[in-house]
């Protein structure tokens, strides 16, 4: 593939980033492992590469996530995770067993779609929404918990 037809190195160099190999592993890996920690995108950049430090797997996120060609997601009480879908003000459901992080996306329109009842003063430009609760997994295993307690 021709190095001008490669999505990952355009938008690399859009956003004003060198175009380097770890770059290009972990947004390419990236694309096709939404909500991942940096761990999991460290040992998924390695399998494309062979060979990349966990720091230079930190940096390249970082540096992805100042240029907004990668977004953290931060729920509270489970590791930072990672996506490549950026500027649509979607909004996320999270596991509070696994983690588990899905998209959803935003249903009143642009940025913010949801208003303070006070703005105290704030130009307020974004809403950020996590939607808690338990996945089709955890909740059946808190089932059958629950099941297996009952009938002993």
């Amino acid at each position: 593939m021709a190095h001008q037809d490669h999505p990952v190195r355009e938008r690399l160099k859009a956003a004003g980033l060198r175009v380097t190999a770890p770059r290009v592993a972990v947004l390419e890996w990236l694309a096709g492992h939404p909500h991942t920690t940096a761990d999991q995108v460290a040992v998924g950049a390695r399998e494309l590469l062979g060979s990349v430090s966990t720091q230079a797997v930190y940096d390249v996120l970082g540096a992805c996530a100042g240029a907004g060609l990668v977004r953290k997601i931060e729920p509270a009480g489970h590791p930072a995770r990672f996506e490549t879908r950026t500027g649509d003000n979607h909004h996320h459901l999270v596991c509070r067993g696994c983690g588990r992080t899905e998209d959803v996306d935003c249903v009143h329109g642009p940025a913010p779609c949801l208003s303070p009842s006070e703005q105290a003063g704030f130009a307020v430009d974004e809403a950020e929404v996590v939607f808690w609760g338990l996945c089709p997994d955890c909740a059946a295993a808190a089932r059958n918990a629950t099941a297996r307690v009952h009938h002993d």
